[in-house]
């Protein structure tokens, strides 16, 4: 194919002068993301992911018009956002089966090399994105950004805009909710209108061009655009890409006589989901919904991604079926072990747990390097505090909104009852057979990252015997609120408090901020930066430190240091 030329805009801006740096890359990347209009070819931009060793690949989309079916995108990839000499260039096709969307996986390319790359259509090219590939061999630091739980409605993106701005960051692993499927009147969609970041489509999503459009309209926010080509995602799914709370055969927020079947409904969910993020497209004969994988940082650190969702979970507890015939301890004790407790209950498939045994497996040969399980839901027990104390159980208004929540904590506080029942808490057979699995594995120093609660978590994790299995490092949301604000920040807070002093595994939580966490893994120690942001109701925020943590190993276990 003839070489990619520039044009000449793009040559003033992007590549007259040979030395231009990093920095400056960055910073023409943030005035094209801001400059490109409704009419430009590449609105969503461009990202990258499955970063491995010798490749990498590329995502964009271009958009549609009513005179071509297809259209030809060219790609380049470079060592330097110059584009003076790119080291592999090609062709690929946007279509509308695929919704426009395209994904190239680029081949040979150098282990643990930053690479610059764009794409090229109708006379247009999009803004430049970069990437990296993973180590081999050793490797003394990684830096990973984790992410979770970005709901367009609530706010800004801008822990994505500090994210992206931190050159340290190697890659962004993403634990789920990229998307929530709430229609306009949906959970906060007052908020939405007063930001004027009101979900598209307006109702709930269901069909597969609902969750188009609203992947779509995630991909085009400014912050997610600059965050995408600043550095490779590396993304997992949790519930709210298909809906919220989902199981094996169904959902929480799926009513089957109003949204019809679930599994023509989760595929299309799936199938948008592949479309739209840079993950790899599952084969023909591949269930779509085993997205499970392992990546090796070099000799450093392995991580091992878990699918929770859609291929091995039962139906959660639903306390409203349970707590009101709870009122003796002989019913209580009935109820922790033959419905809380129940060994039929399952989180992971058996082609889930084969995988996992596999990847780690290989690690027995070097037994000090880091053990990283991407996470969706909160692993650490996690039990409700006192509450009737400070969150009160009656109210003048009849029609109080949270009036039967509080009375609904109160009922777990006294019974000691586990916080959500969606998380591996509801599912205790099924973390306990995790941790066995492990330990036959001869692995008792997880480092479980984890995402969906909209809180910061550091967890020491111990299995039924009482024995050490790991440290979980929990997000909180990009925008999304956690659930104890919904009453007002000193009960958040207060409520942050008890639950680290009522719970084992719960050595500190933050419940009150959004934000990320950067966590910096080096040979002897890893180190994790609980990080916030002022504010999500305006594009003007001040990043911060809240909290830092430094983990060690310690004879086989993970201790803070």
């Amino acid at each position: 194919m003839p070489a990619i030329k520039f044009n000449r805009r793009h040559f003033l801006k992007g590549s007259a002068a040979v030395a231009v740096t990093t920095g400056l890359w960055f910073d023409e990347l943030v005035a094209s993301v801001e400059s490109m209009g409704t009419t430009s070819m590449f609105t969503h931009g461009v990202a990258s992911g499955e970063p491995q060793q010798d490749s990498v690949l590329l995502w964009t989309r271009v958009n549609p018009d009513n005179t071509l079916a297809k259209k030809k995108v060219e790609w380049e990839i470079c060592l330097d956002p110059t584009f003076t000499s790119a080291i592999k260039r090609g062709l690929s096709i946007a279509e509308a089966q695929r919704d426009h969307t395209v994904k190239v996986v680029v081949n040979e390319l150098s282990q643990g090399t930053t690479y610059y790359y764009r794409f090229f259509c109708n006379g247009e090219y999009s803004e430049i994105g970069r990437t990296k590939t993973l180590a081999s061999g050793n490797l003394d630091t990684v830096t990973l950004a984790i992410a979770s739980c970005s709901n367009f409605a609530f706010g800004f993106f801008n822990a994505y805009d500090d994210i992206a701005r931190d050159d340290s960051i190697d890659y962004v692993l993403h634990l789920g909710d990229y998307i929530y499927e709430y229609g306009q009147d949906g959970w906060g969609g007052e908020i939405s209108k007063s930001l004027g970041r009101q979900h598209l489509p307006s109702r709930e999503t269901v069909s597969l061009s609902d969750y188009r459009i609203r992947h779509g309209q995630y991909k085009r926010d400014s912050a997610s655009r600059i965050m995408h080509a600043s550095h490779p995602l590396i993304p997992i799914w949790d519930d709210h890409e298909s809906t919220n709370n989902p199981y094996m055969h169904g959902a929480q927020n799926h009513q089957p006589d109003a949204e019809g079947d679930w599994s023509i409904r989760r595929s299309a969910s799936l199938q948008a989901y592949f479309e739209w993020m840079p993950v790899y497209d599952p084969k023909p004969s591949e269930d779509p919904a085993a997205m499970w994988r392992k990546f090796e940082f070099g000799d450093l650190a392995t991580m091992v991604t878990l699918e929770t969702r859609h291929t091995g979970r039962s139906k959660q507890i639903d306390y409203k079926e349970h707590l009101a015939t709870i009122d003796t301890p002989e019913s209580l004790k009935n109820f922790i072990t033959n419905v809380l407790n129940d060994p039929e209950k399952k989180m992971l498939s058996p082609e889930m747990e084969s995988f996992y045994t596999a990847a780690f497996s290989s690690m027995k040969e070097n037994k000090n390097a880091w053990r990283l399980i991407a996470n969706q839901i909160p692993m650490a027990r996690t039990h409700v505090p006192r509450t009737e104390d400070f969150i009160p159980v009656t109210s003048d208004d009849p029609k109080d909104p949270l009036l039967e929540e509080r009375r609904g904590l109160a009922q777990l506080s006294r019974l000691n009852l586990p916080l959500y029942t969606d998380t591996w808490d509801g599912y205790p057979r099924a973390r306990e057979r995790f941790y066995e699995m492990n330990k036959k594995l001869g692995i008792r120093d997880l480092l479980v990252l984890t995402g969906d609660s909209h809180s910061f978590w550091t967890n020491q994790l111990f299995n039924d015997q009482n024995e050490s299995m790991g440290i979980e490092l929990g997000t909180a949301g990009i925008s999304s609120p956690s659930d104890f604000l919904s009453f007002n920040n000193t009960i958040a807070e207060e409520m942050d408090k008890r639950l680290a002093e009522h719970n084992k595994e719960v050595i500190w939580t933050n419940g009150r901020e959004n934000g990320y966490v950067k966590l910096v893994i080096e040979k002897e120690m890893a180190t994790a930066e609980y990080r916030t942001v002022s504010t999500v109701k305006s594009r003007n925020y001040k990043s911060s430190l809240l909290k830092s943590v430094a983990l060690k190993k310690d004879n086989g276990r993970l201790v803070f240091s």
